[in-house]
């Protein structure tokens, strides 16, 4: 199972704006008649309950939607670019991956059917029919269009089960899932059999729920040690935790207050979910003979708020039990912390990452020239034809009234200083 991918999403560029004007016969006072360009299209995640690995982004890491077009004449806007809908696993983590490292979460796609915007298309730019004034009946200006995002992510896939079996390797954890559901998890007699997190659905009477075997912790898994935290990950979404132990083992105590700790120094919070002990192969002379003293003994485990069961994986005994308890605890945690779930799809609020941009108006190059940065003078310089002079007296009255011209006078800038903005360059009167 792949449950960690990082992808590049590209949401489309917005279309550019169109300078026209509207030159007929029956409409002599037709004016600009250019029409705005069209939104790129979004990169959209979406949480679907039938796919359960990310193996498919091993094949296919780049997502790209598609540019919006160019506004047309007659105030005729350009199409939108289409969106590219990507379908994940429920409980699927979305993180902005640089430099290596995960920065920040963005979202969490924990709800099936749930969708998150997680590149946003750029927005048309105008065309010249909207900057029409009482004093400006011919507009030469438009604007090119936005920019979409783009975005390097990690997809962290957390399962999402009810019950989490937990303990150190060859504990029995496969073998009693095996026994209970209808998974086949790989079972042998030396650590690590199980590699990946197993899903399975345990039937309770006309009930029904789903457990995760976890593959085995050992001391330091927290800080990735062994199979590590890859997987300890898992057991964050479960309800209740199974903890199994091997019976036949030295220690018992010790073996439980082992994975504990390592529960803990992951994530504190684990700690405080409902929690079972499960003592496995009480088939073996050397657990059945010795219950009572493992039970003395569990008398020194602190802060164990576990019920205890004996049980044996290979004869089935106290299974039966320990899956009744399971259910029960898991119908108190859901009493206790219900589920709010949306009657539609349309309910389901979707997700839009914070967008944080730039407030730099005008900043200095490494040569001393001073840049125009502002986004919708940077626009509209792309978008319209400069080297016409009326068009450059109109762009210097937006200047004016976006109040980039206070900031370049503020940063410093005189009469006849070079001015960047986008591919142009011109001098400053």
């Amino acid at each position: 199972m792949l449950d960690s991918a990082v992808i590049e999403v590209r949401a489309g560029n917005g279309g550019h704006g169109l300078v026209a004007f509207i030159r007929e016969a029956l409409l002599p006072r037709g004016g600009p008649g250019g029409g705005d360009g069209g939104h790129g299209g979004d990169v959209v995640l979406i949480a679907d309950p039938e796919i359960n690995t990310l193996t498919k982004f091993h094949w296919q890491p780049h997502f790209i939607a598609k540019n919006g077009g160019k506004g047309d004449g007659h105030h005729r806007n350009g199409p939108k670019g289409n969106t590219v809908e990507v379908t994940v696993p429920v409980g699927t983590e979305v993180w902005v991956w640089e430099d290596g490292e995960d920065k920040e979460l963005i979202g969490d796609l924990s709800t099936p059917g749930q969708r998150m915007i997680v590149a946003e298309g750029g927005r048309g730019g105008w065309g010249n029919a909207h900057f029409v004034s009482a004093t400006h009946q011919e507009p030469l200006l438009a604007e090119a269009g936005e920019d979409g995002e783009i975005r390097r992510v990690r997809l962290n896939l957390k399962l999402l089960a009810d019950v989490g079996l937990v303990g150190m390797p060859n504990a029995g954890k496969s073998s009693i899932l095996t026994a209970i559901s209808a998974a086949r998890p790989k079972v042998a007699d030396y650590p690590f059999t199980t590699l990946e997190p197993v899903l399975g659905v345990v039937e309770y009477g006309p009930r029904a729920f789903v457990a995760v075997d976890i593959p085995g912790l050992i001391e330091g898994a927290h800080s990735g040690i062994g199979l590590g935290d890859e997987f300890l990950k898992h057991v964050q979404r479960t309800r209740v935790l199974v903890h199994v132990v091997d019976g036949s083992e030295d220690d018992v105590p010790g073996r439980i207050k082992a994975i504990n700790d390592e529960i803990v120094k992951f994530d504190p919070e684990m700690a405080k979910k409902p929690q079972i002990l499960a003592i496995n192969k009480l088939d073996l002379d050397e657990v059945s003979v010795l219950i009572d003293e493992i039970k003395e003994s569990l008398k020194t485990v602190d802060g164990l708020h576990s019920e205890t069961f004996f049980v044996s994986a290979a004869t089935y005994d106290g299974l039966e039990e320990l899956k009744t308890a399971m259910f029960h605890l898991l119908q108190s945690s859901y009493e206790a912390n219900p589920v709010v779930i949306p009657e539609s799809v349309e309910e389901i609020p979707v997700l839009r990452p914070v967008v944080r941009k730039s407030t730099d108006v005008v900043v200095v190059e490494p040569e001393g020239q001073l840049r125009i940065v502002h986004q919708k003078a940077v626009r509209l310089a792309r978008g319209s034809n400069l080297g016409l002079h009326e068009a450059r007296l109109q762009f210097h009255r937006r200047l004016d009234q976006l109040k980039v011209t206070k900031a370049l006078r503020d940063a410093g800038m005189e009469d006849g200083d070079t001015v960047l903005i986008g591919d142009w360059e011109f001098d400053w009167d």
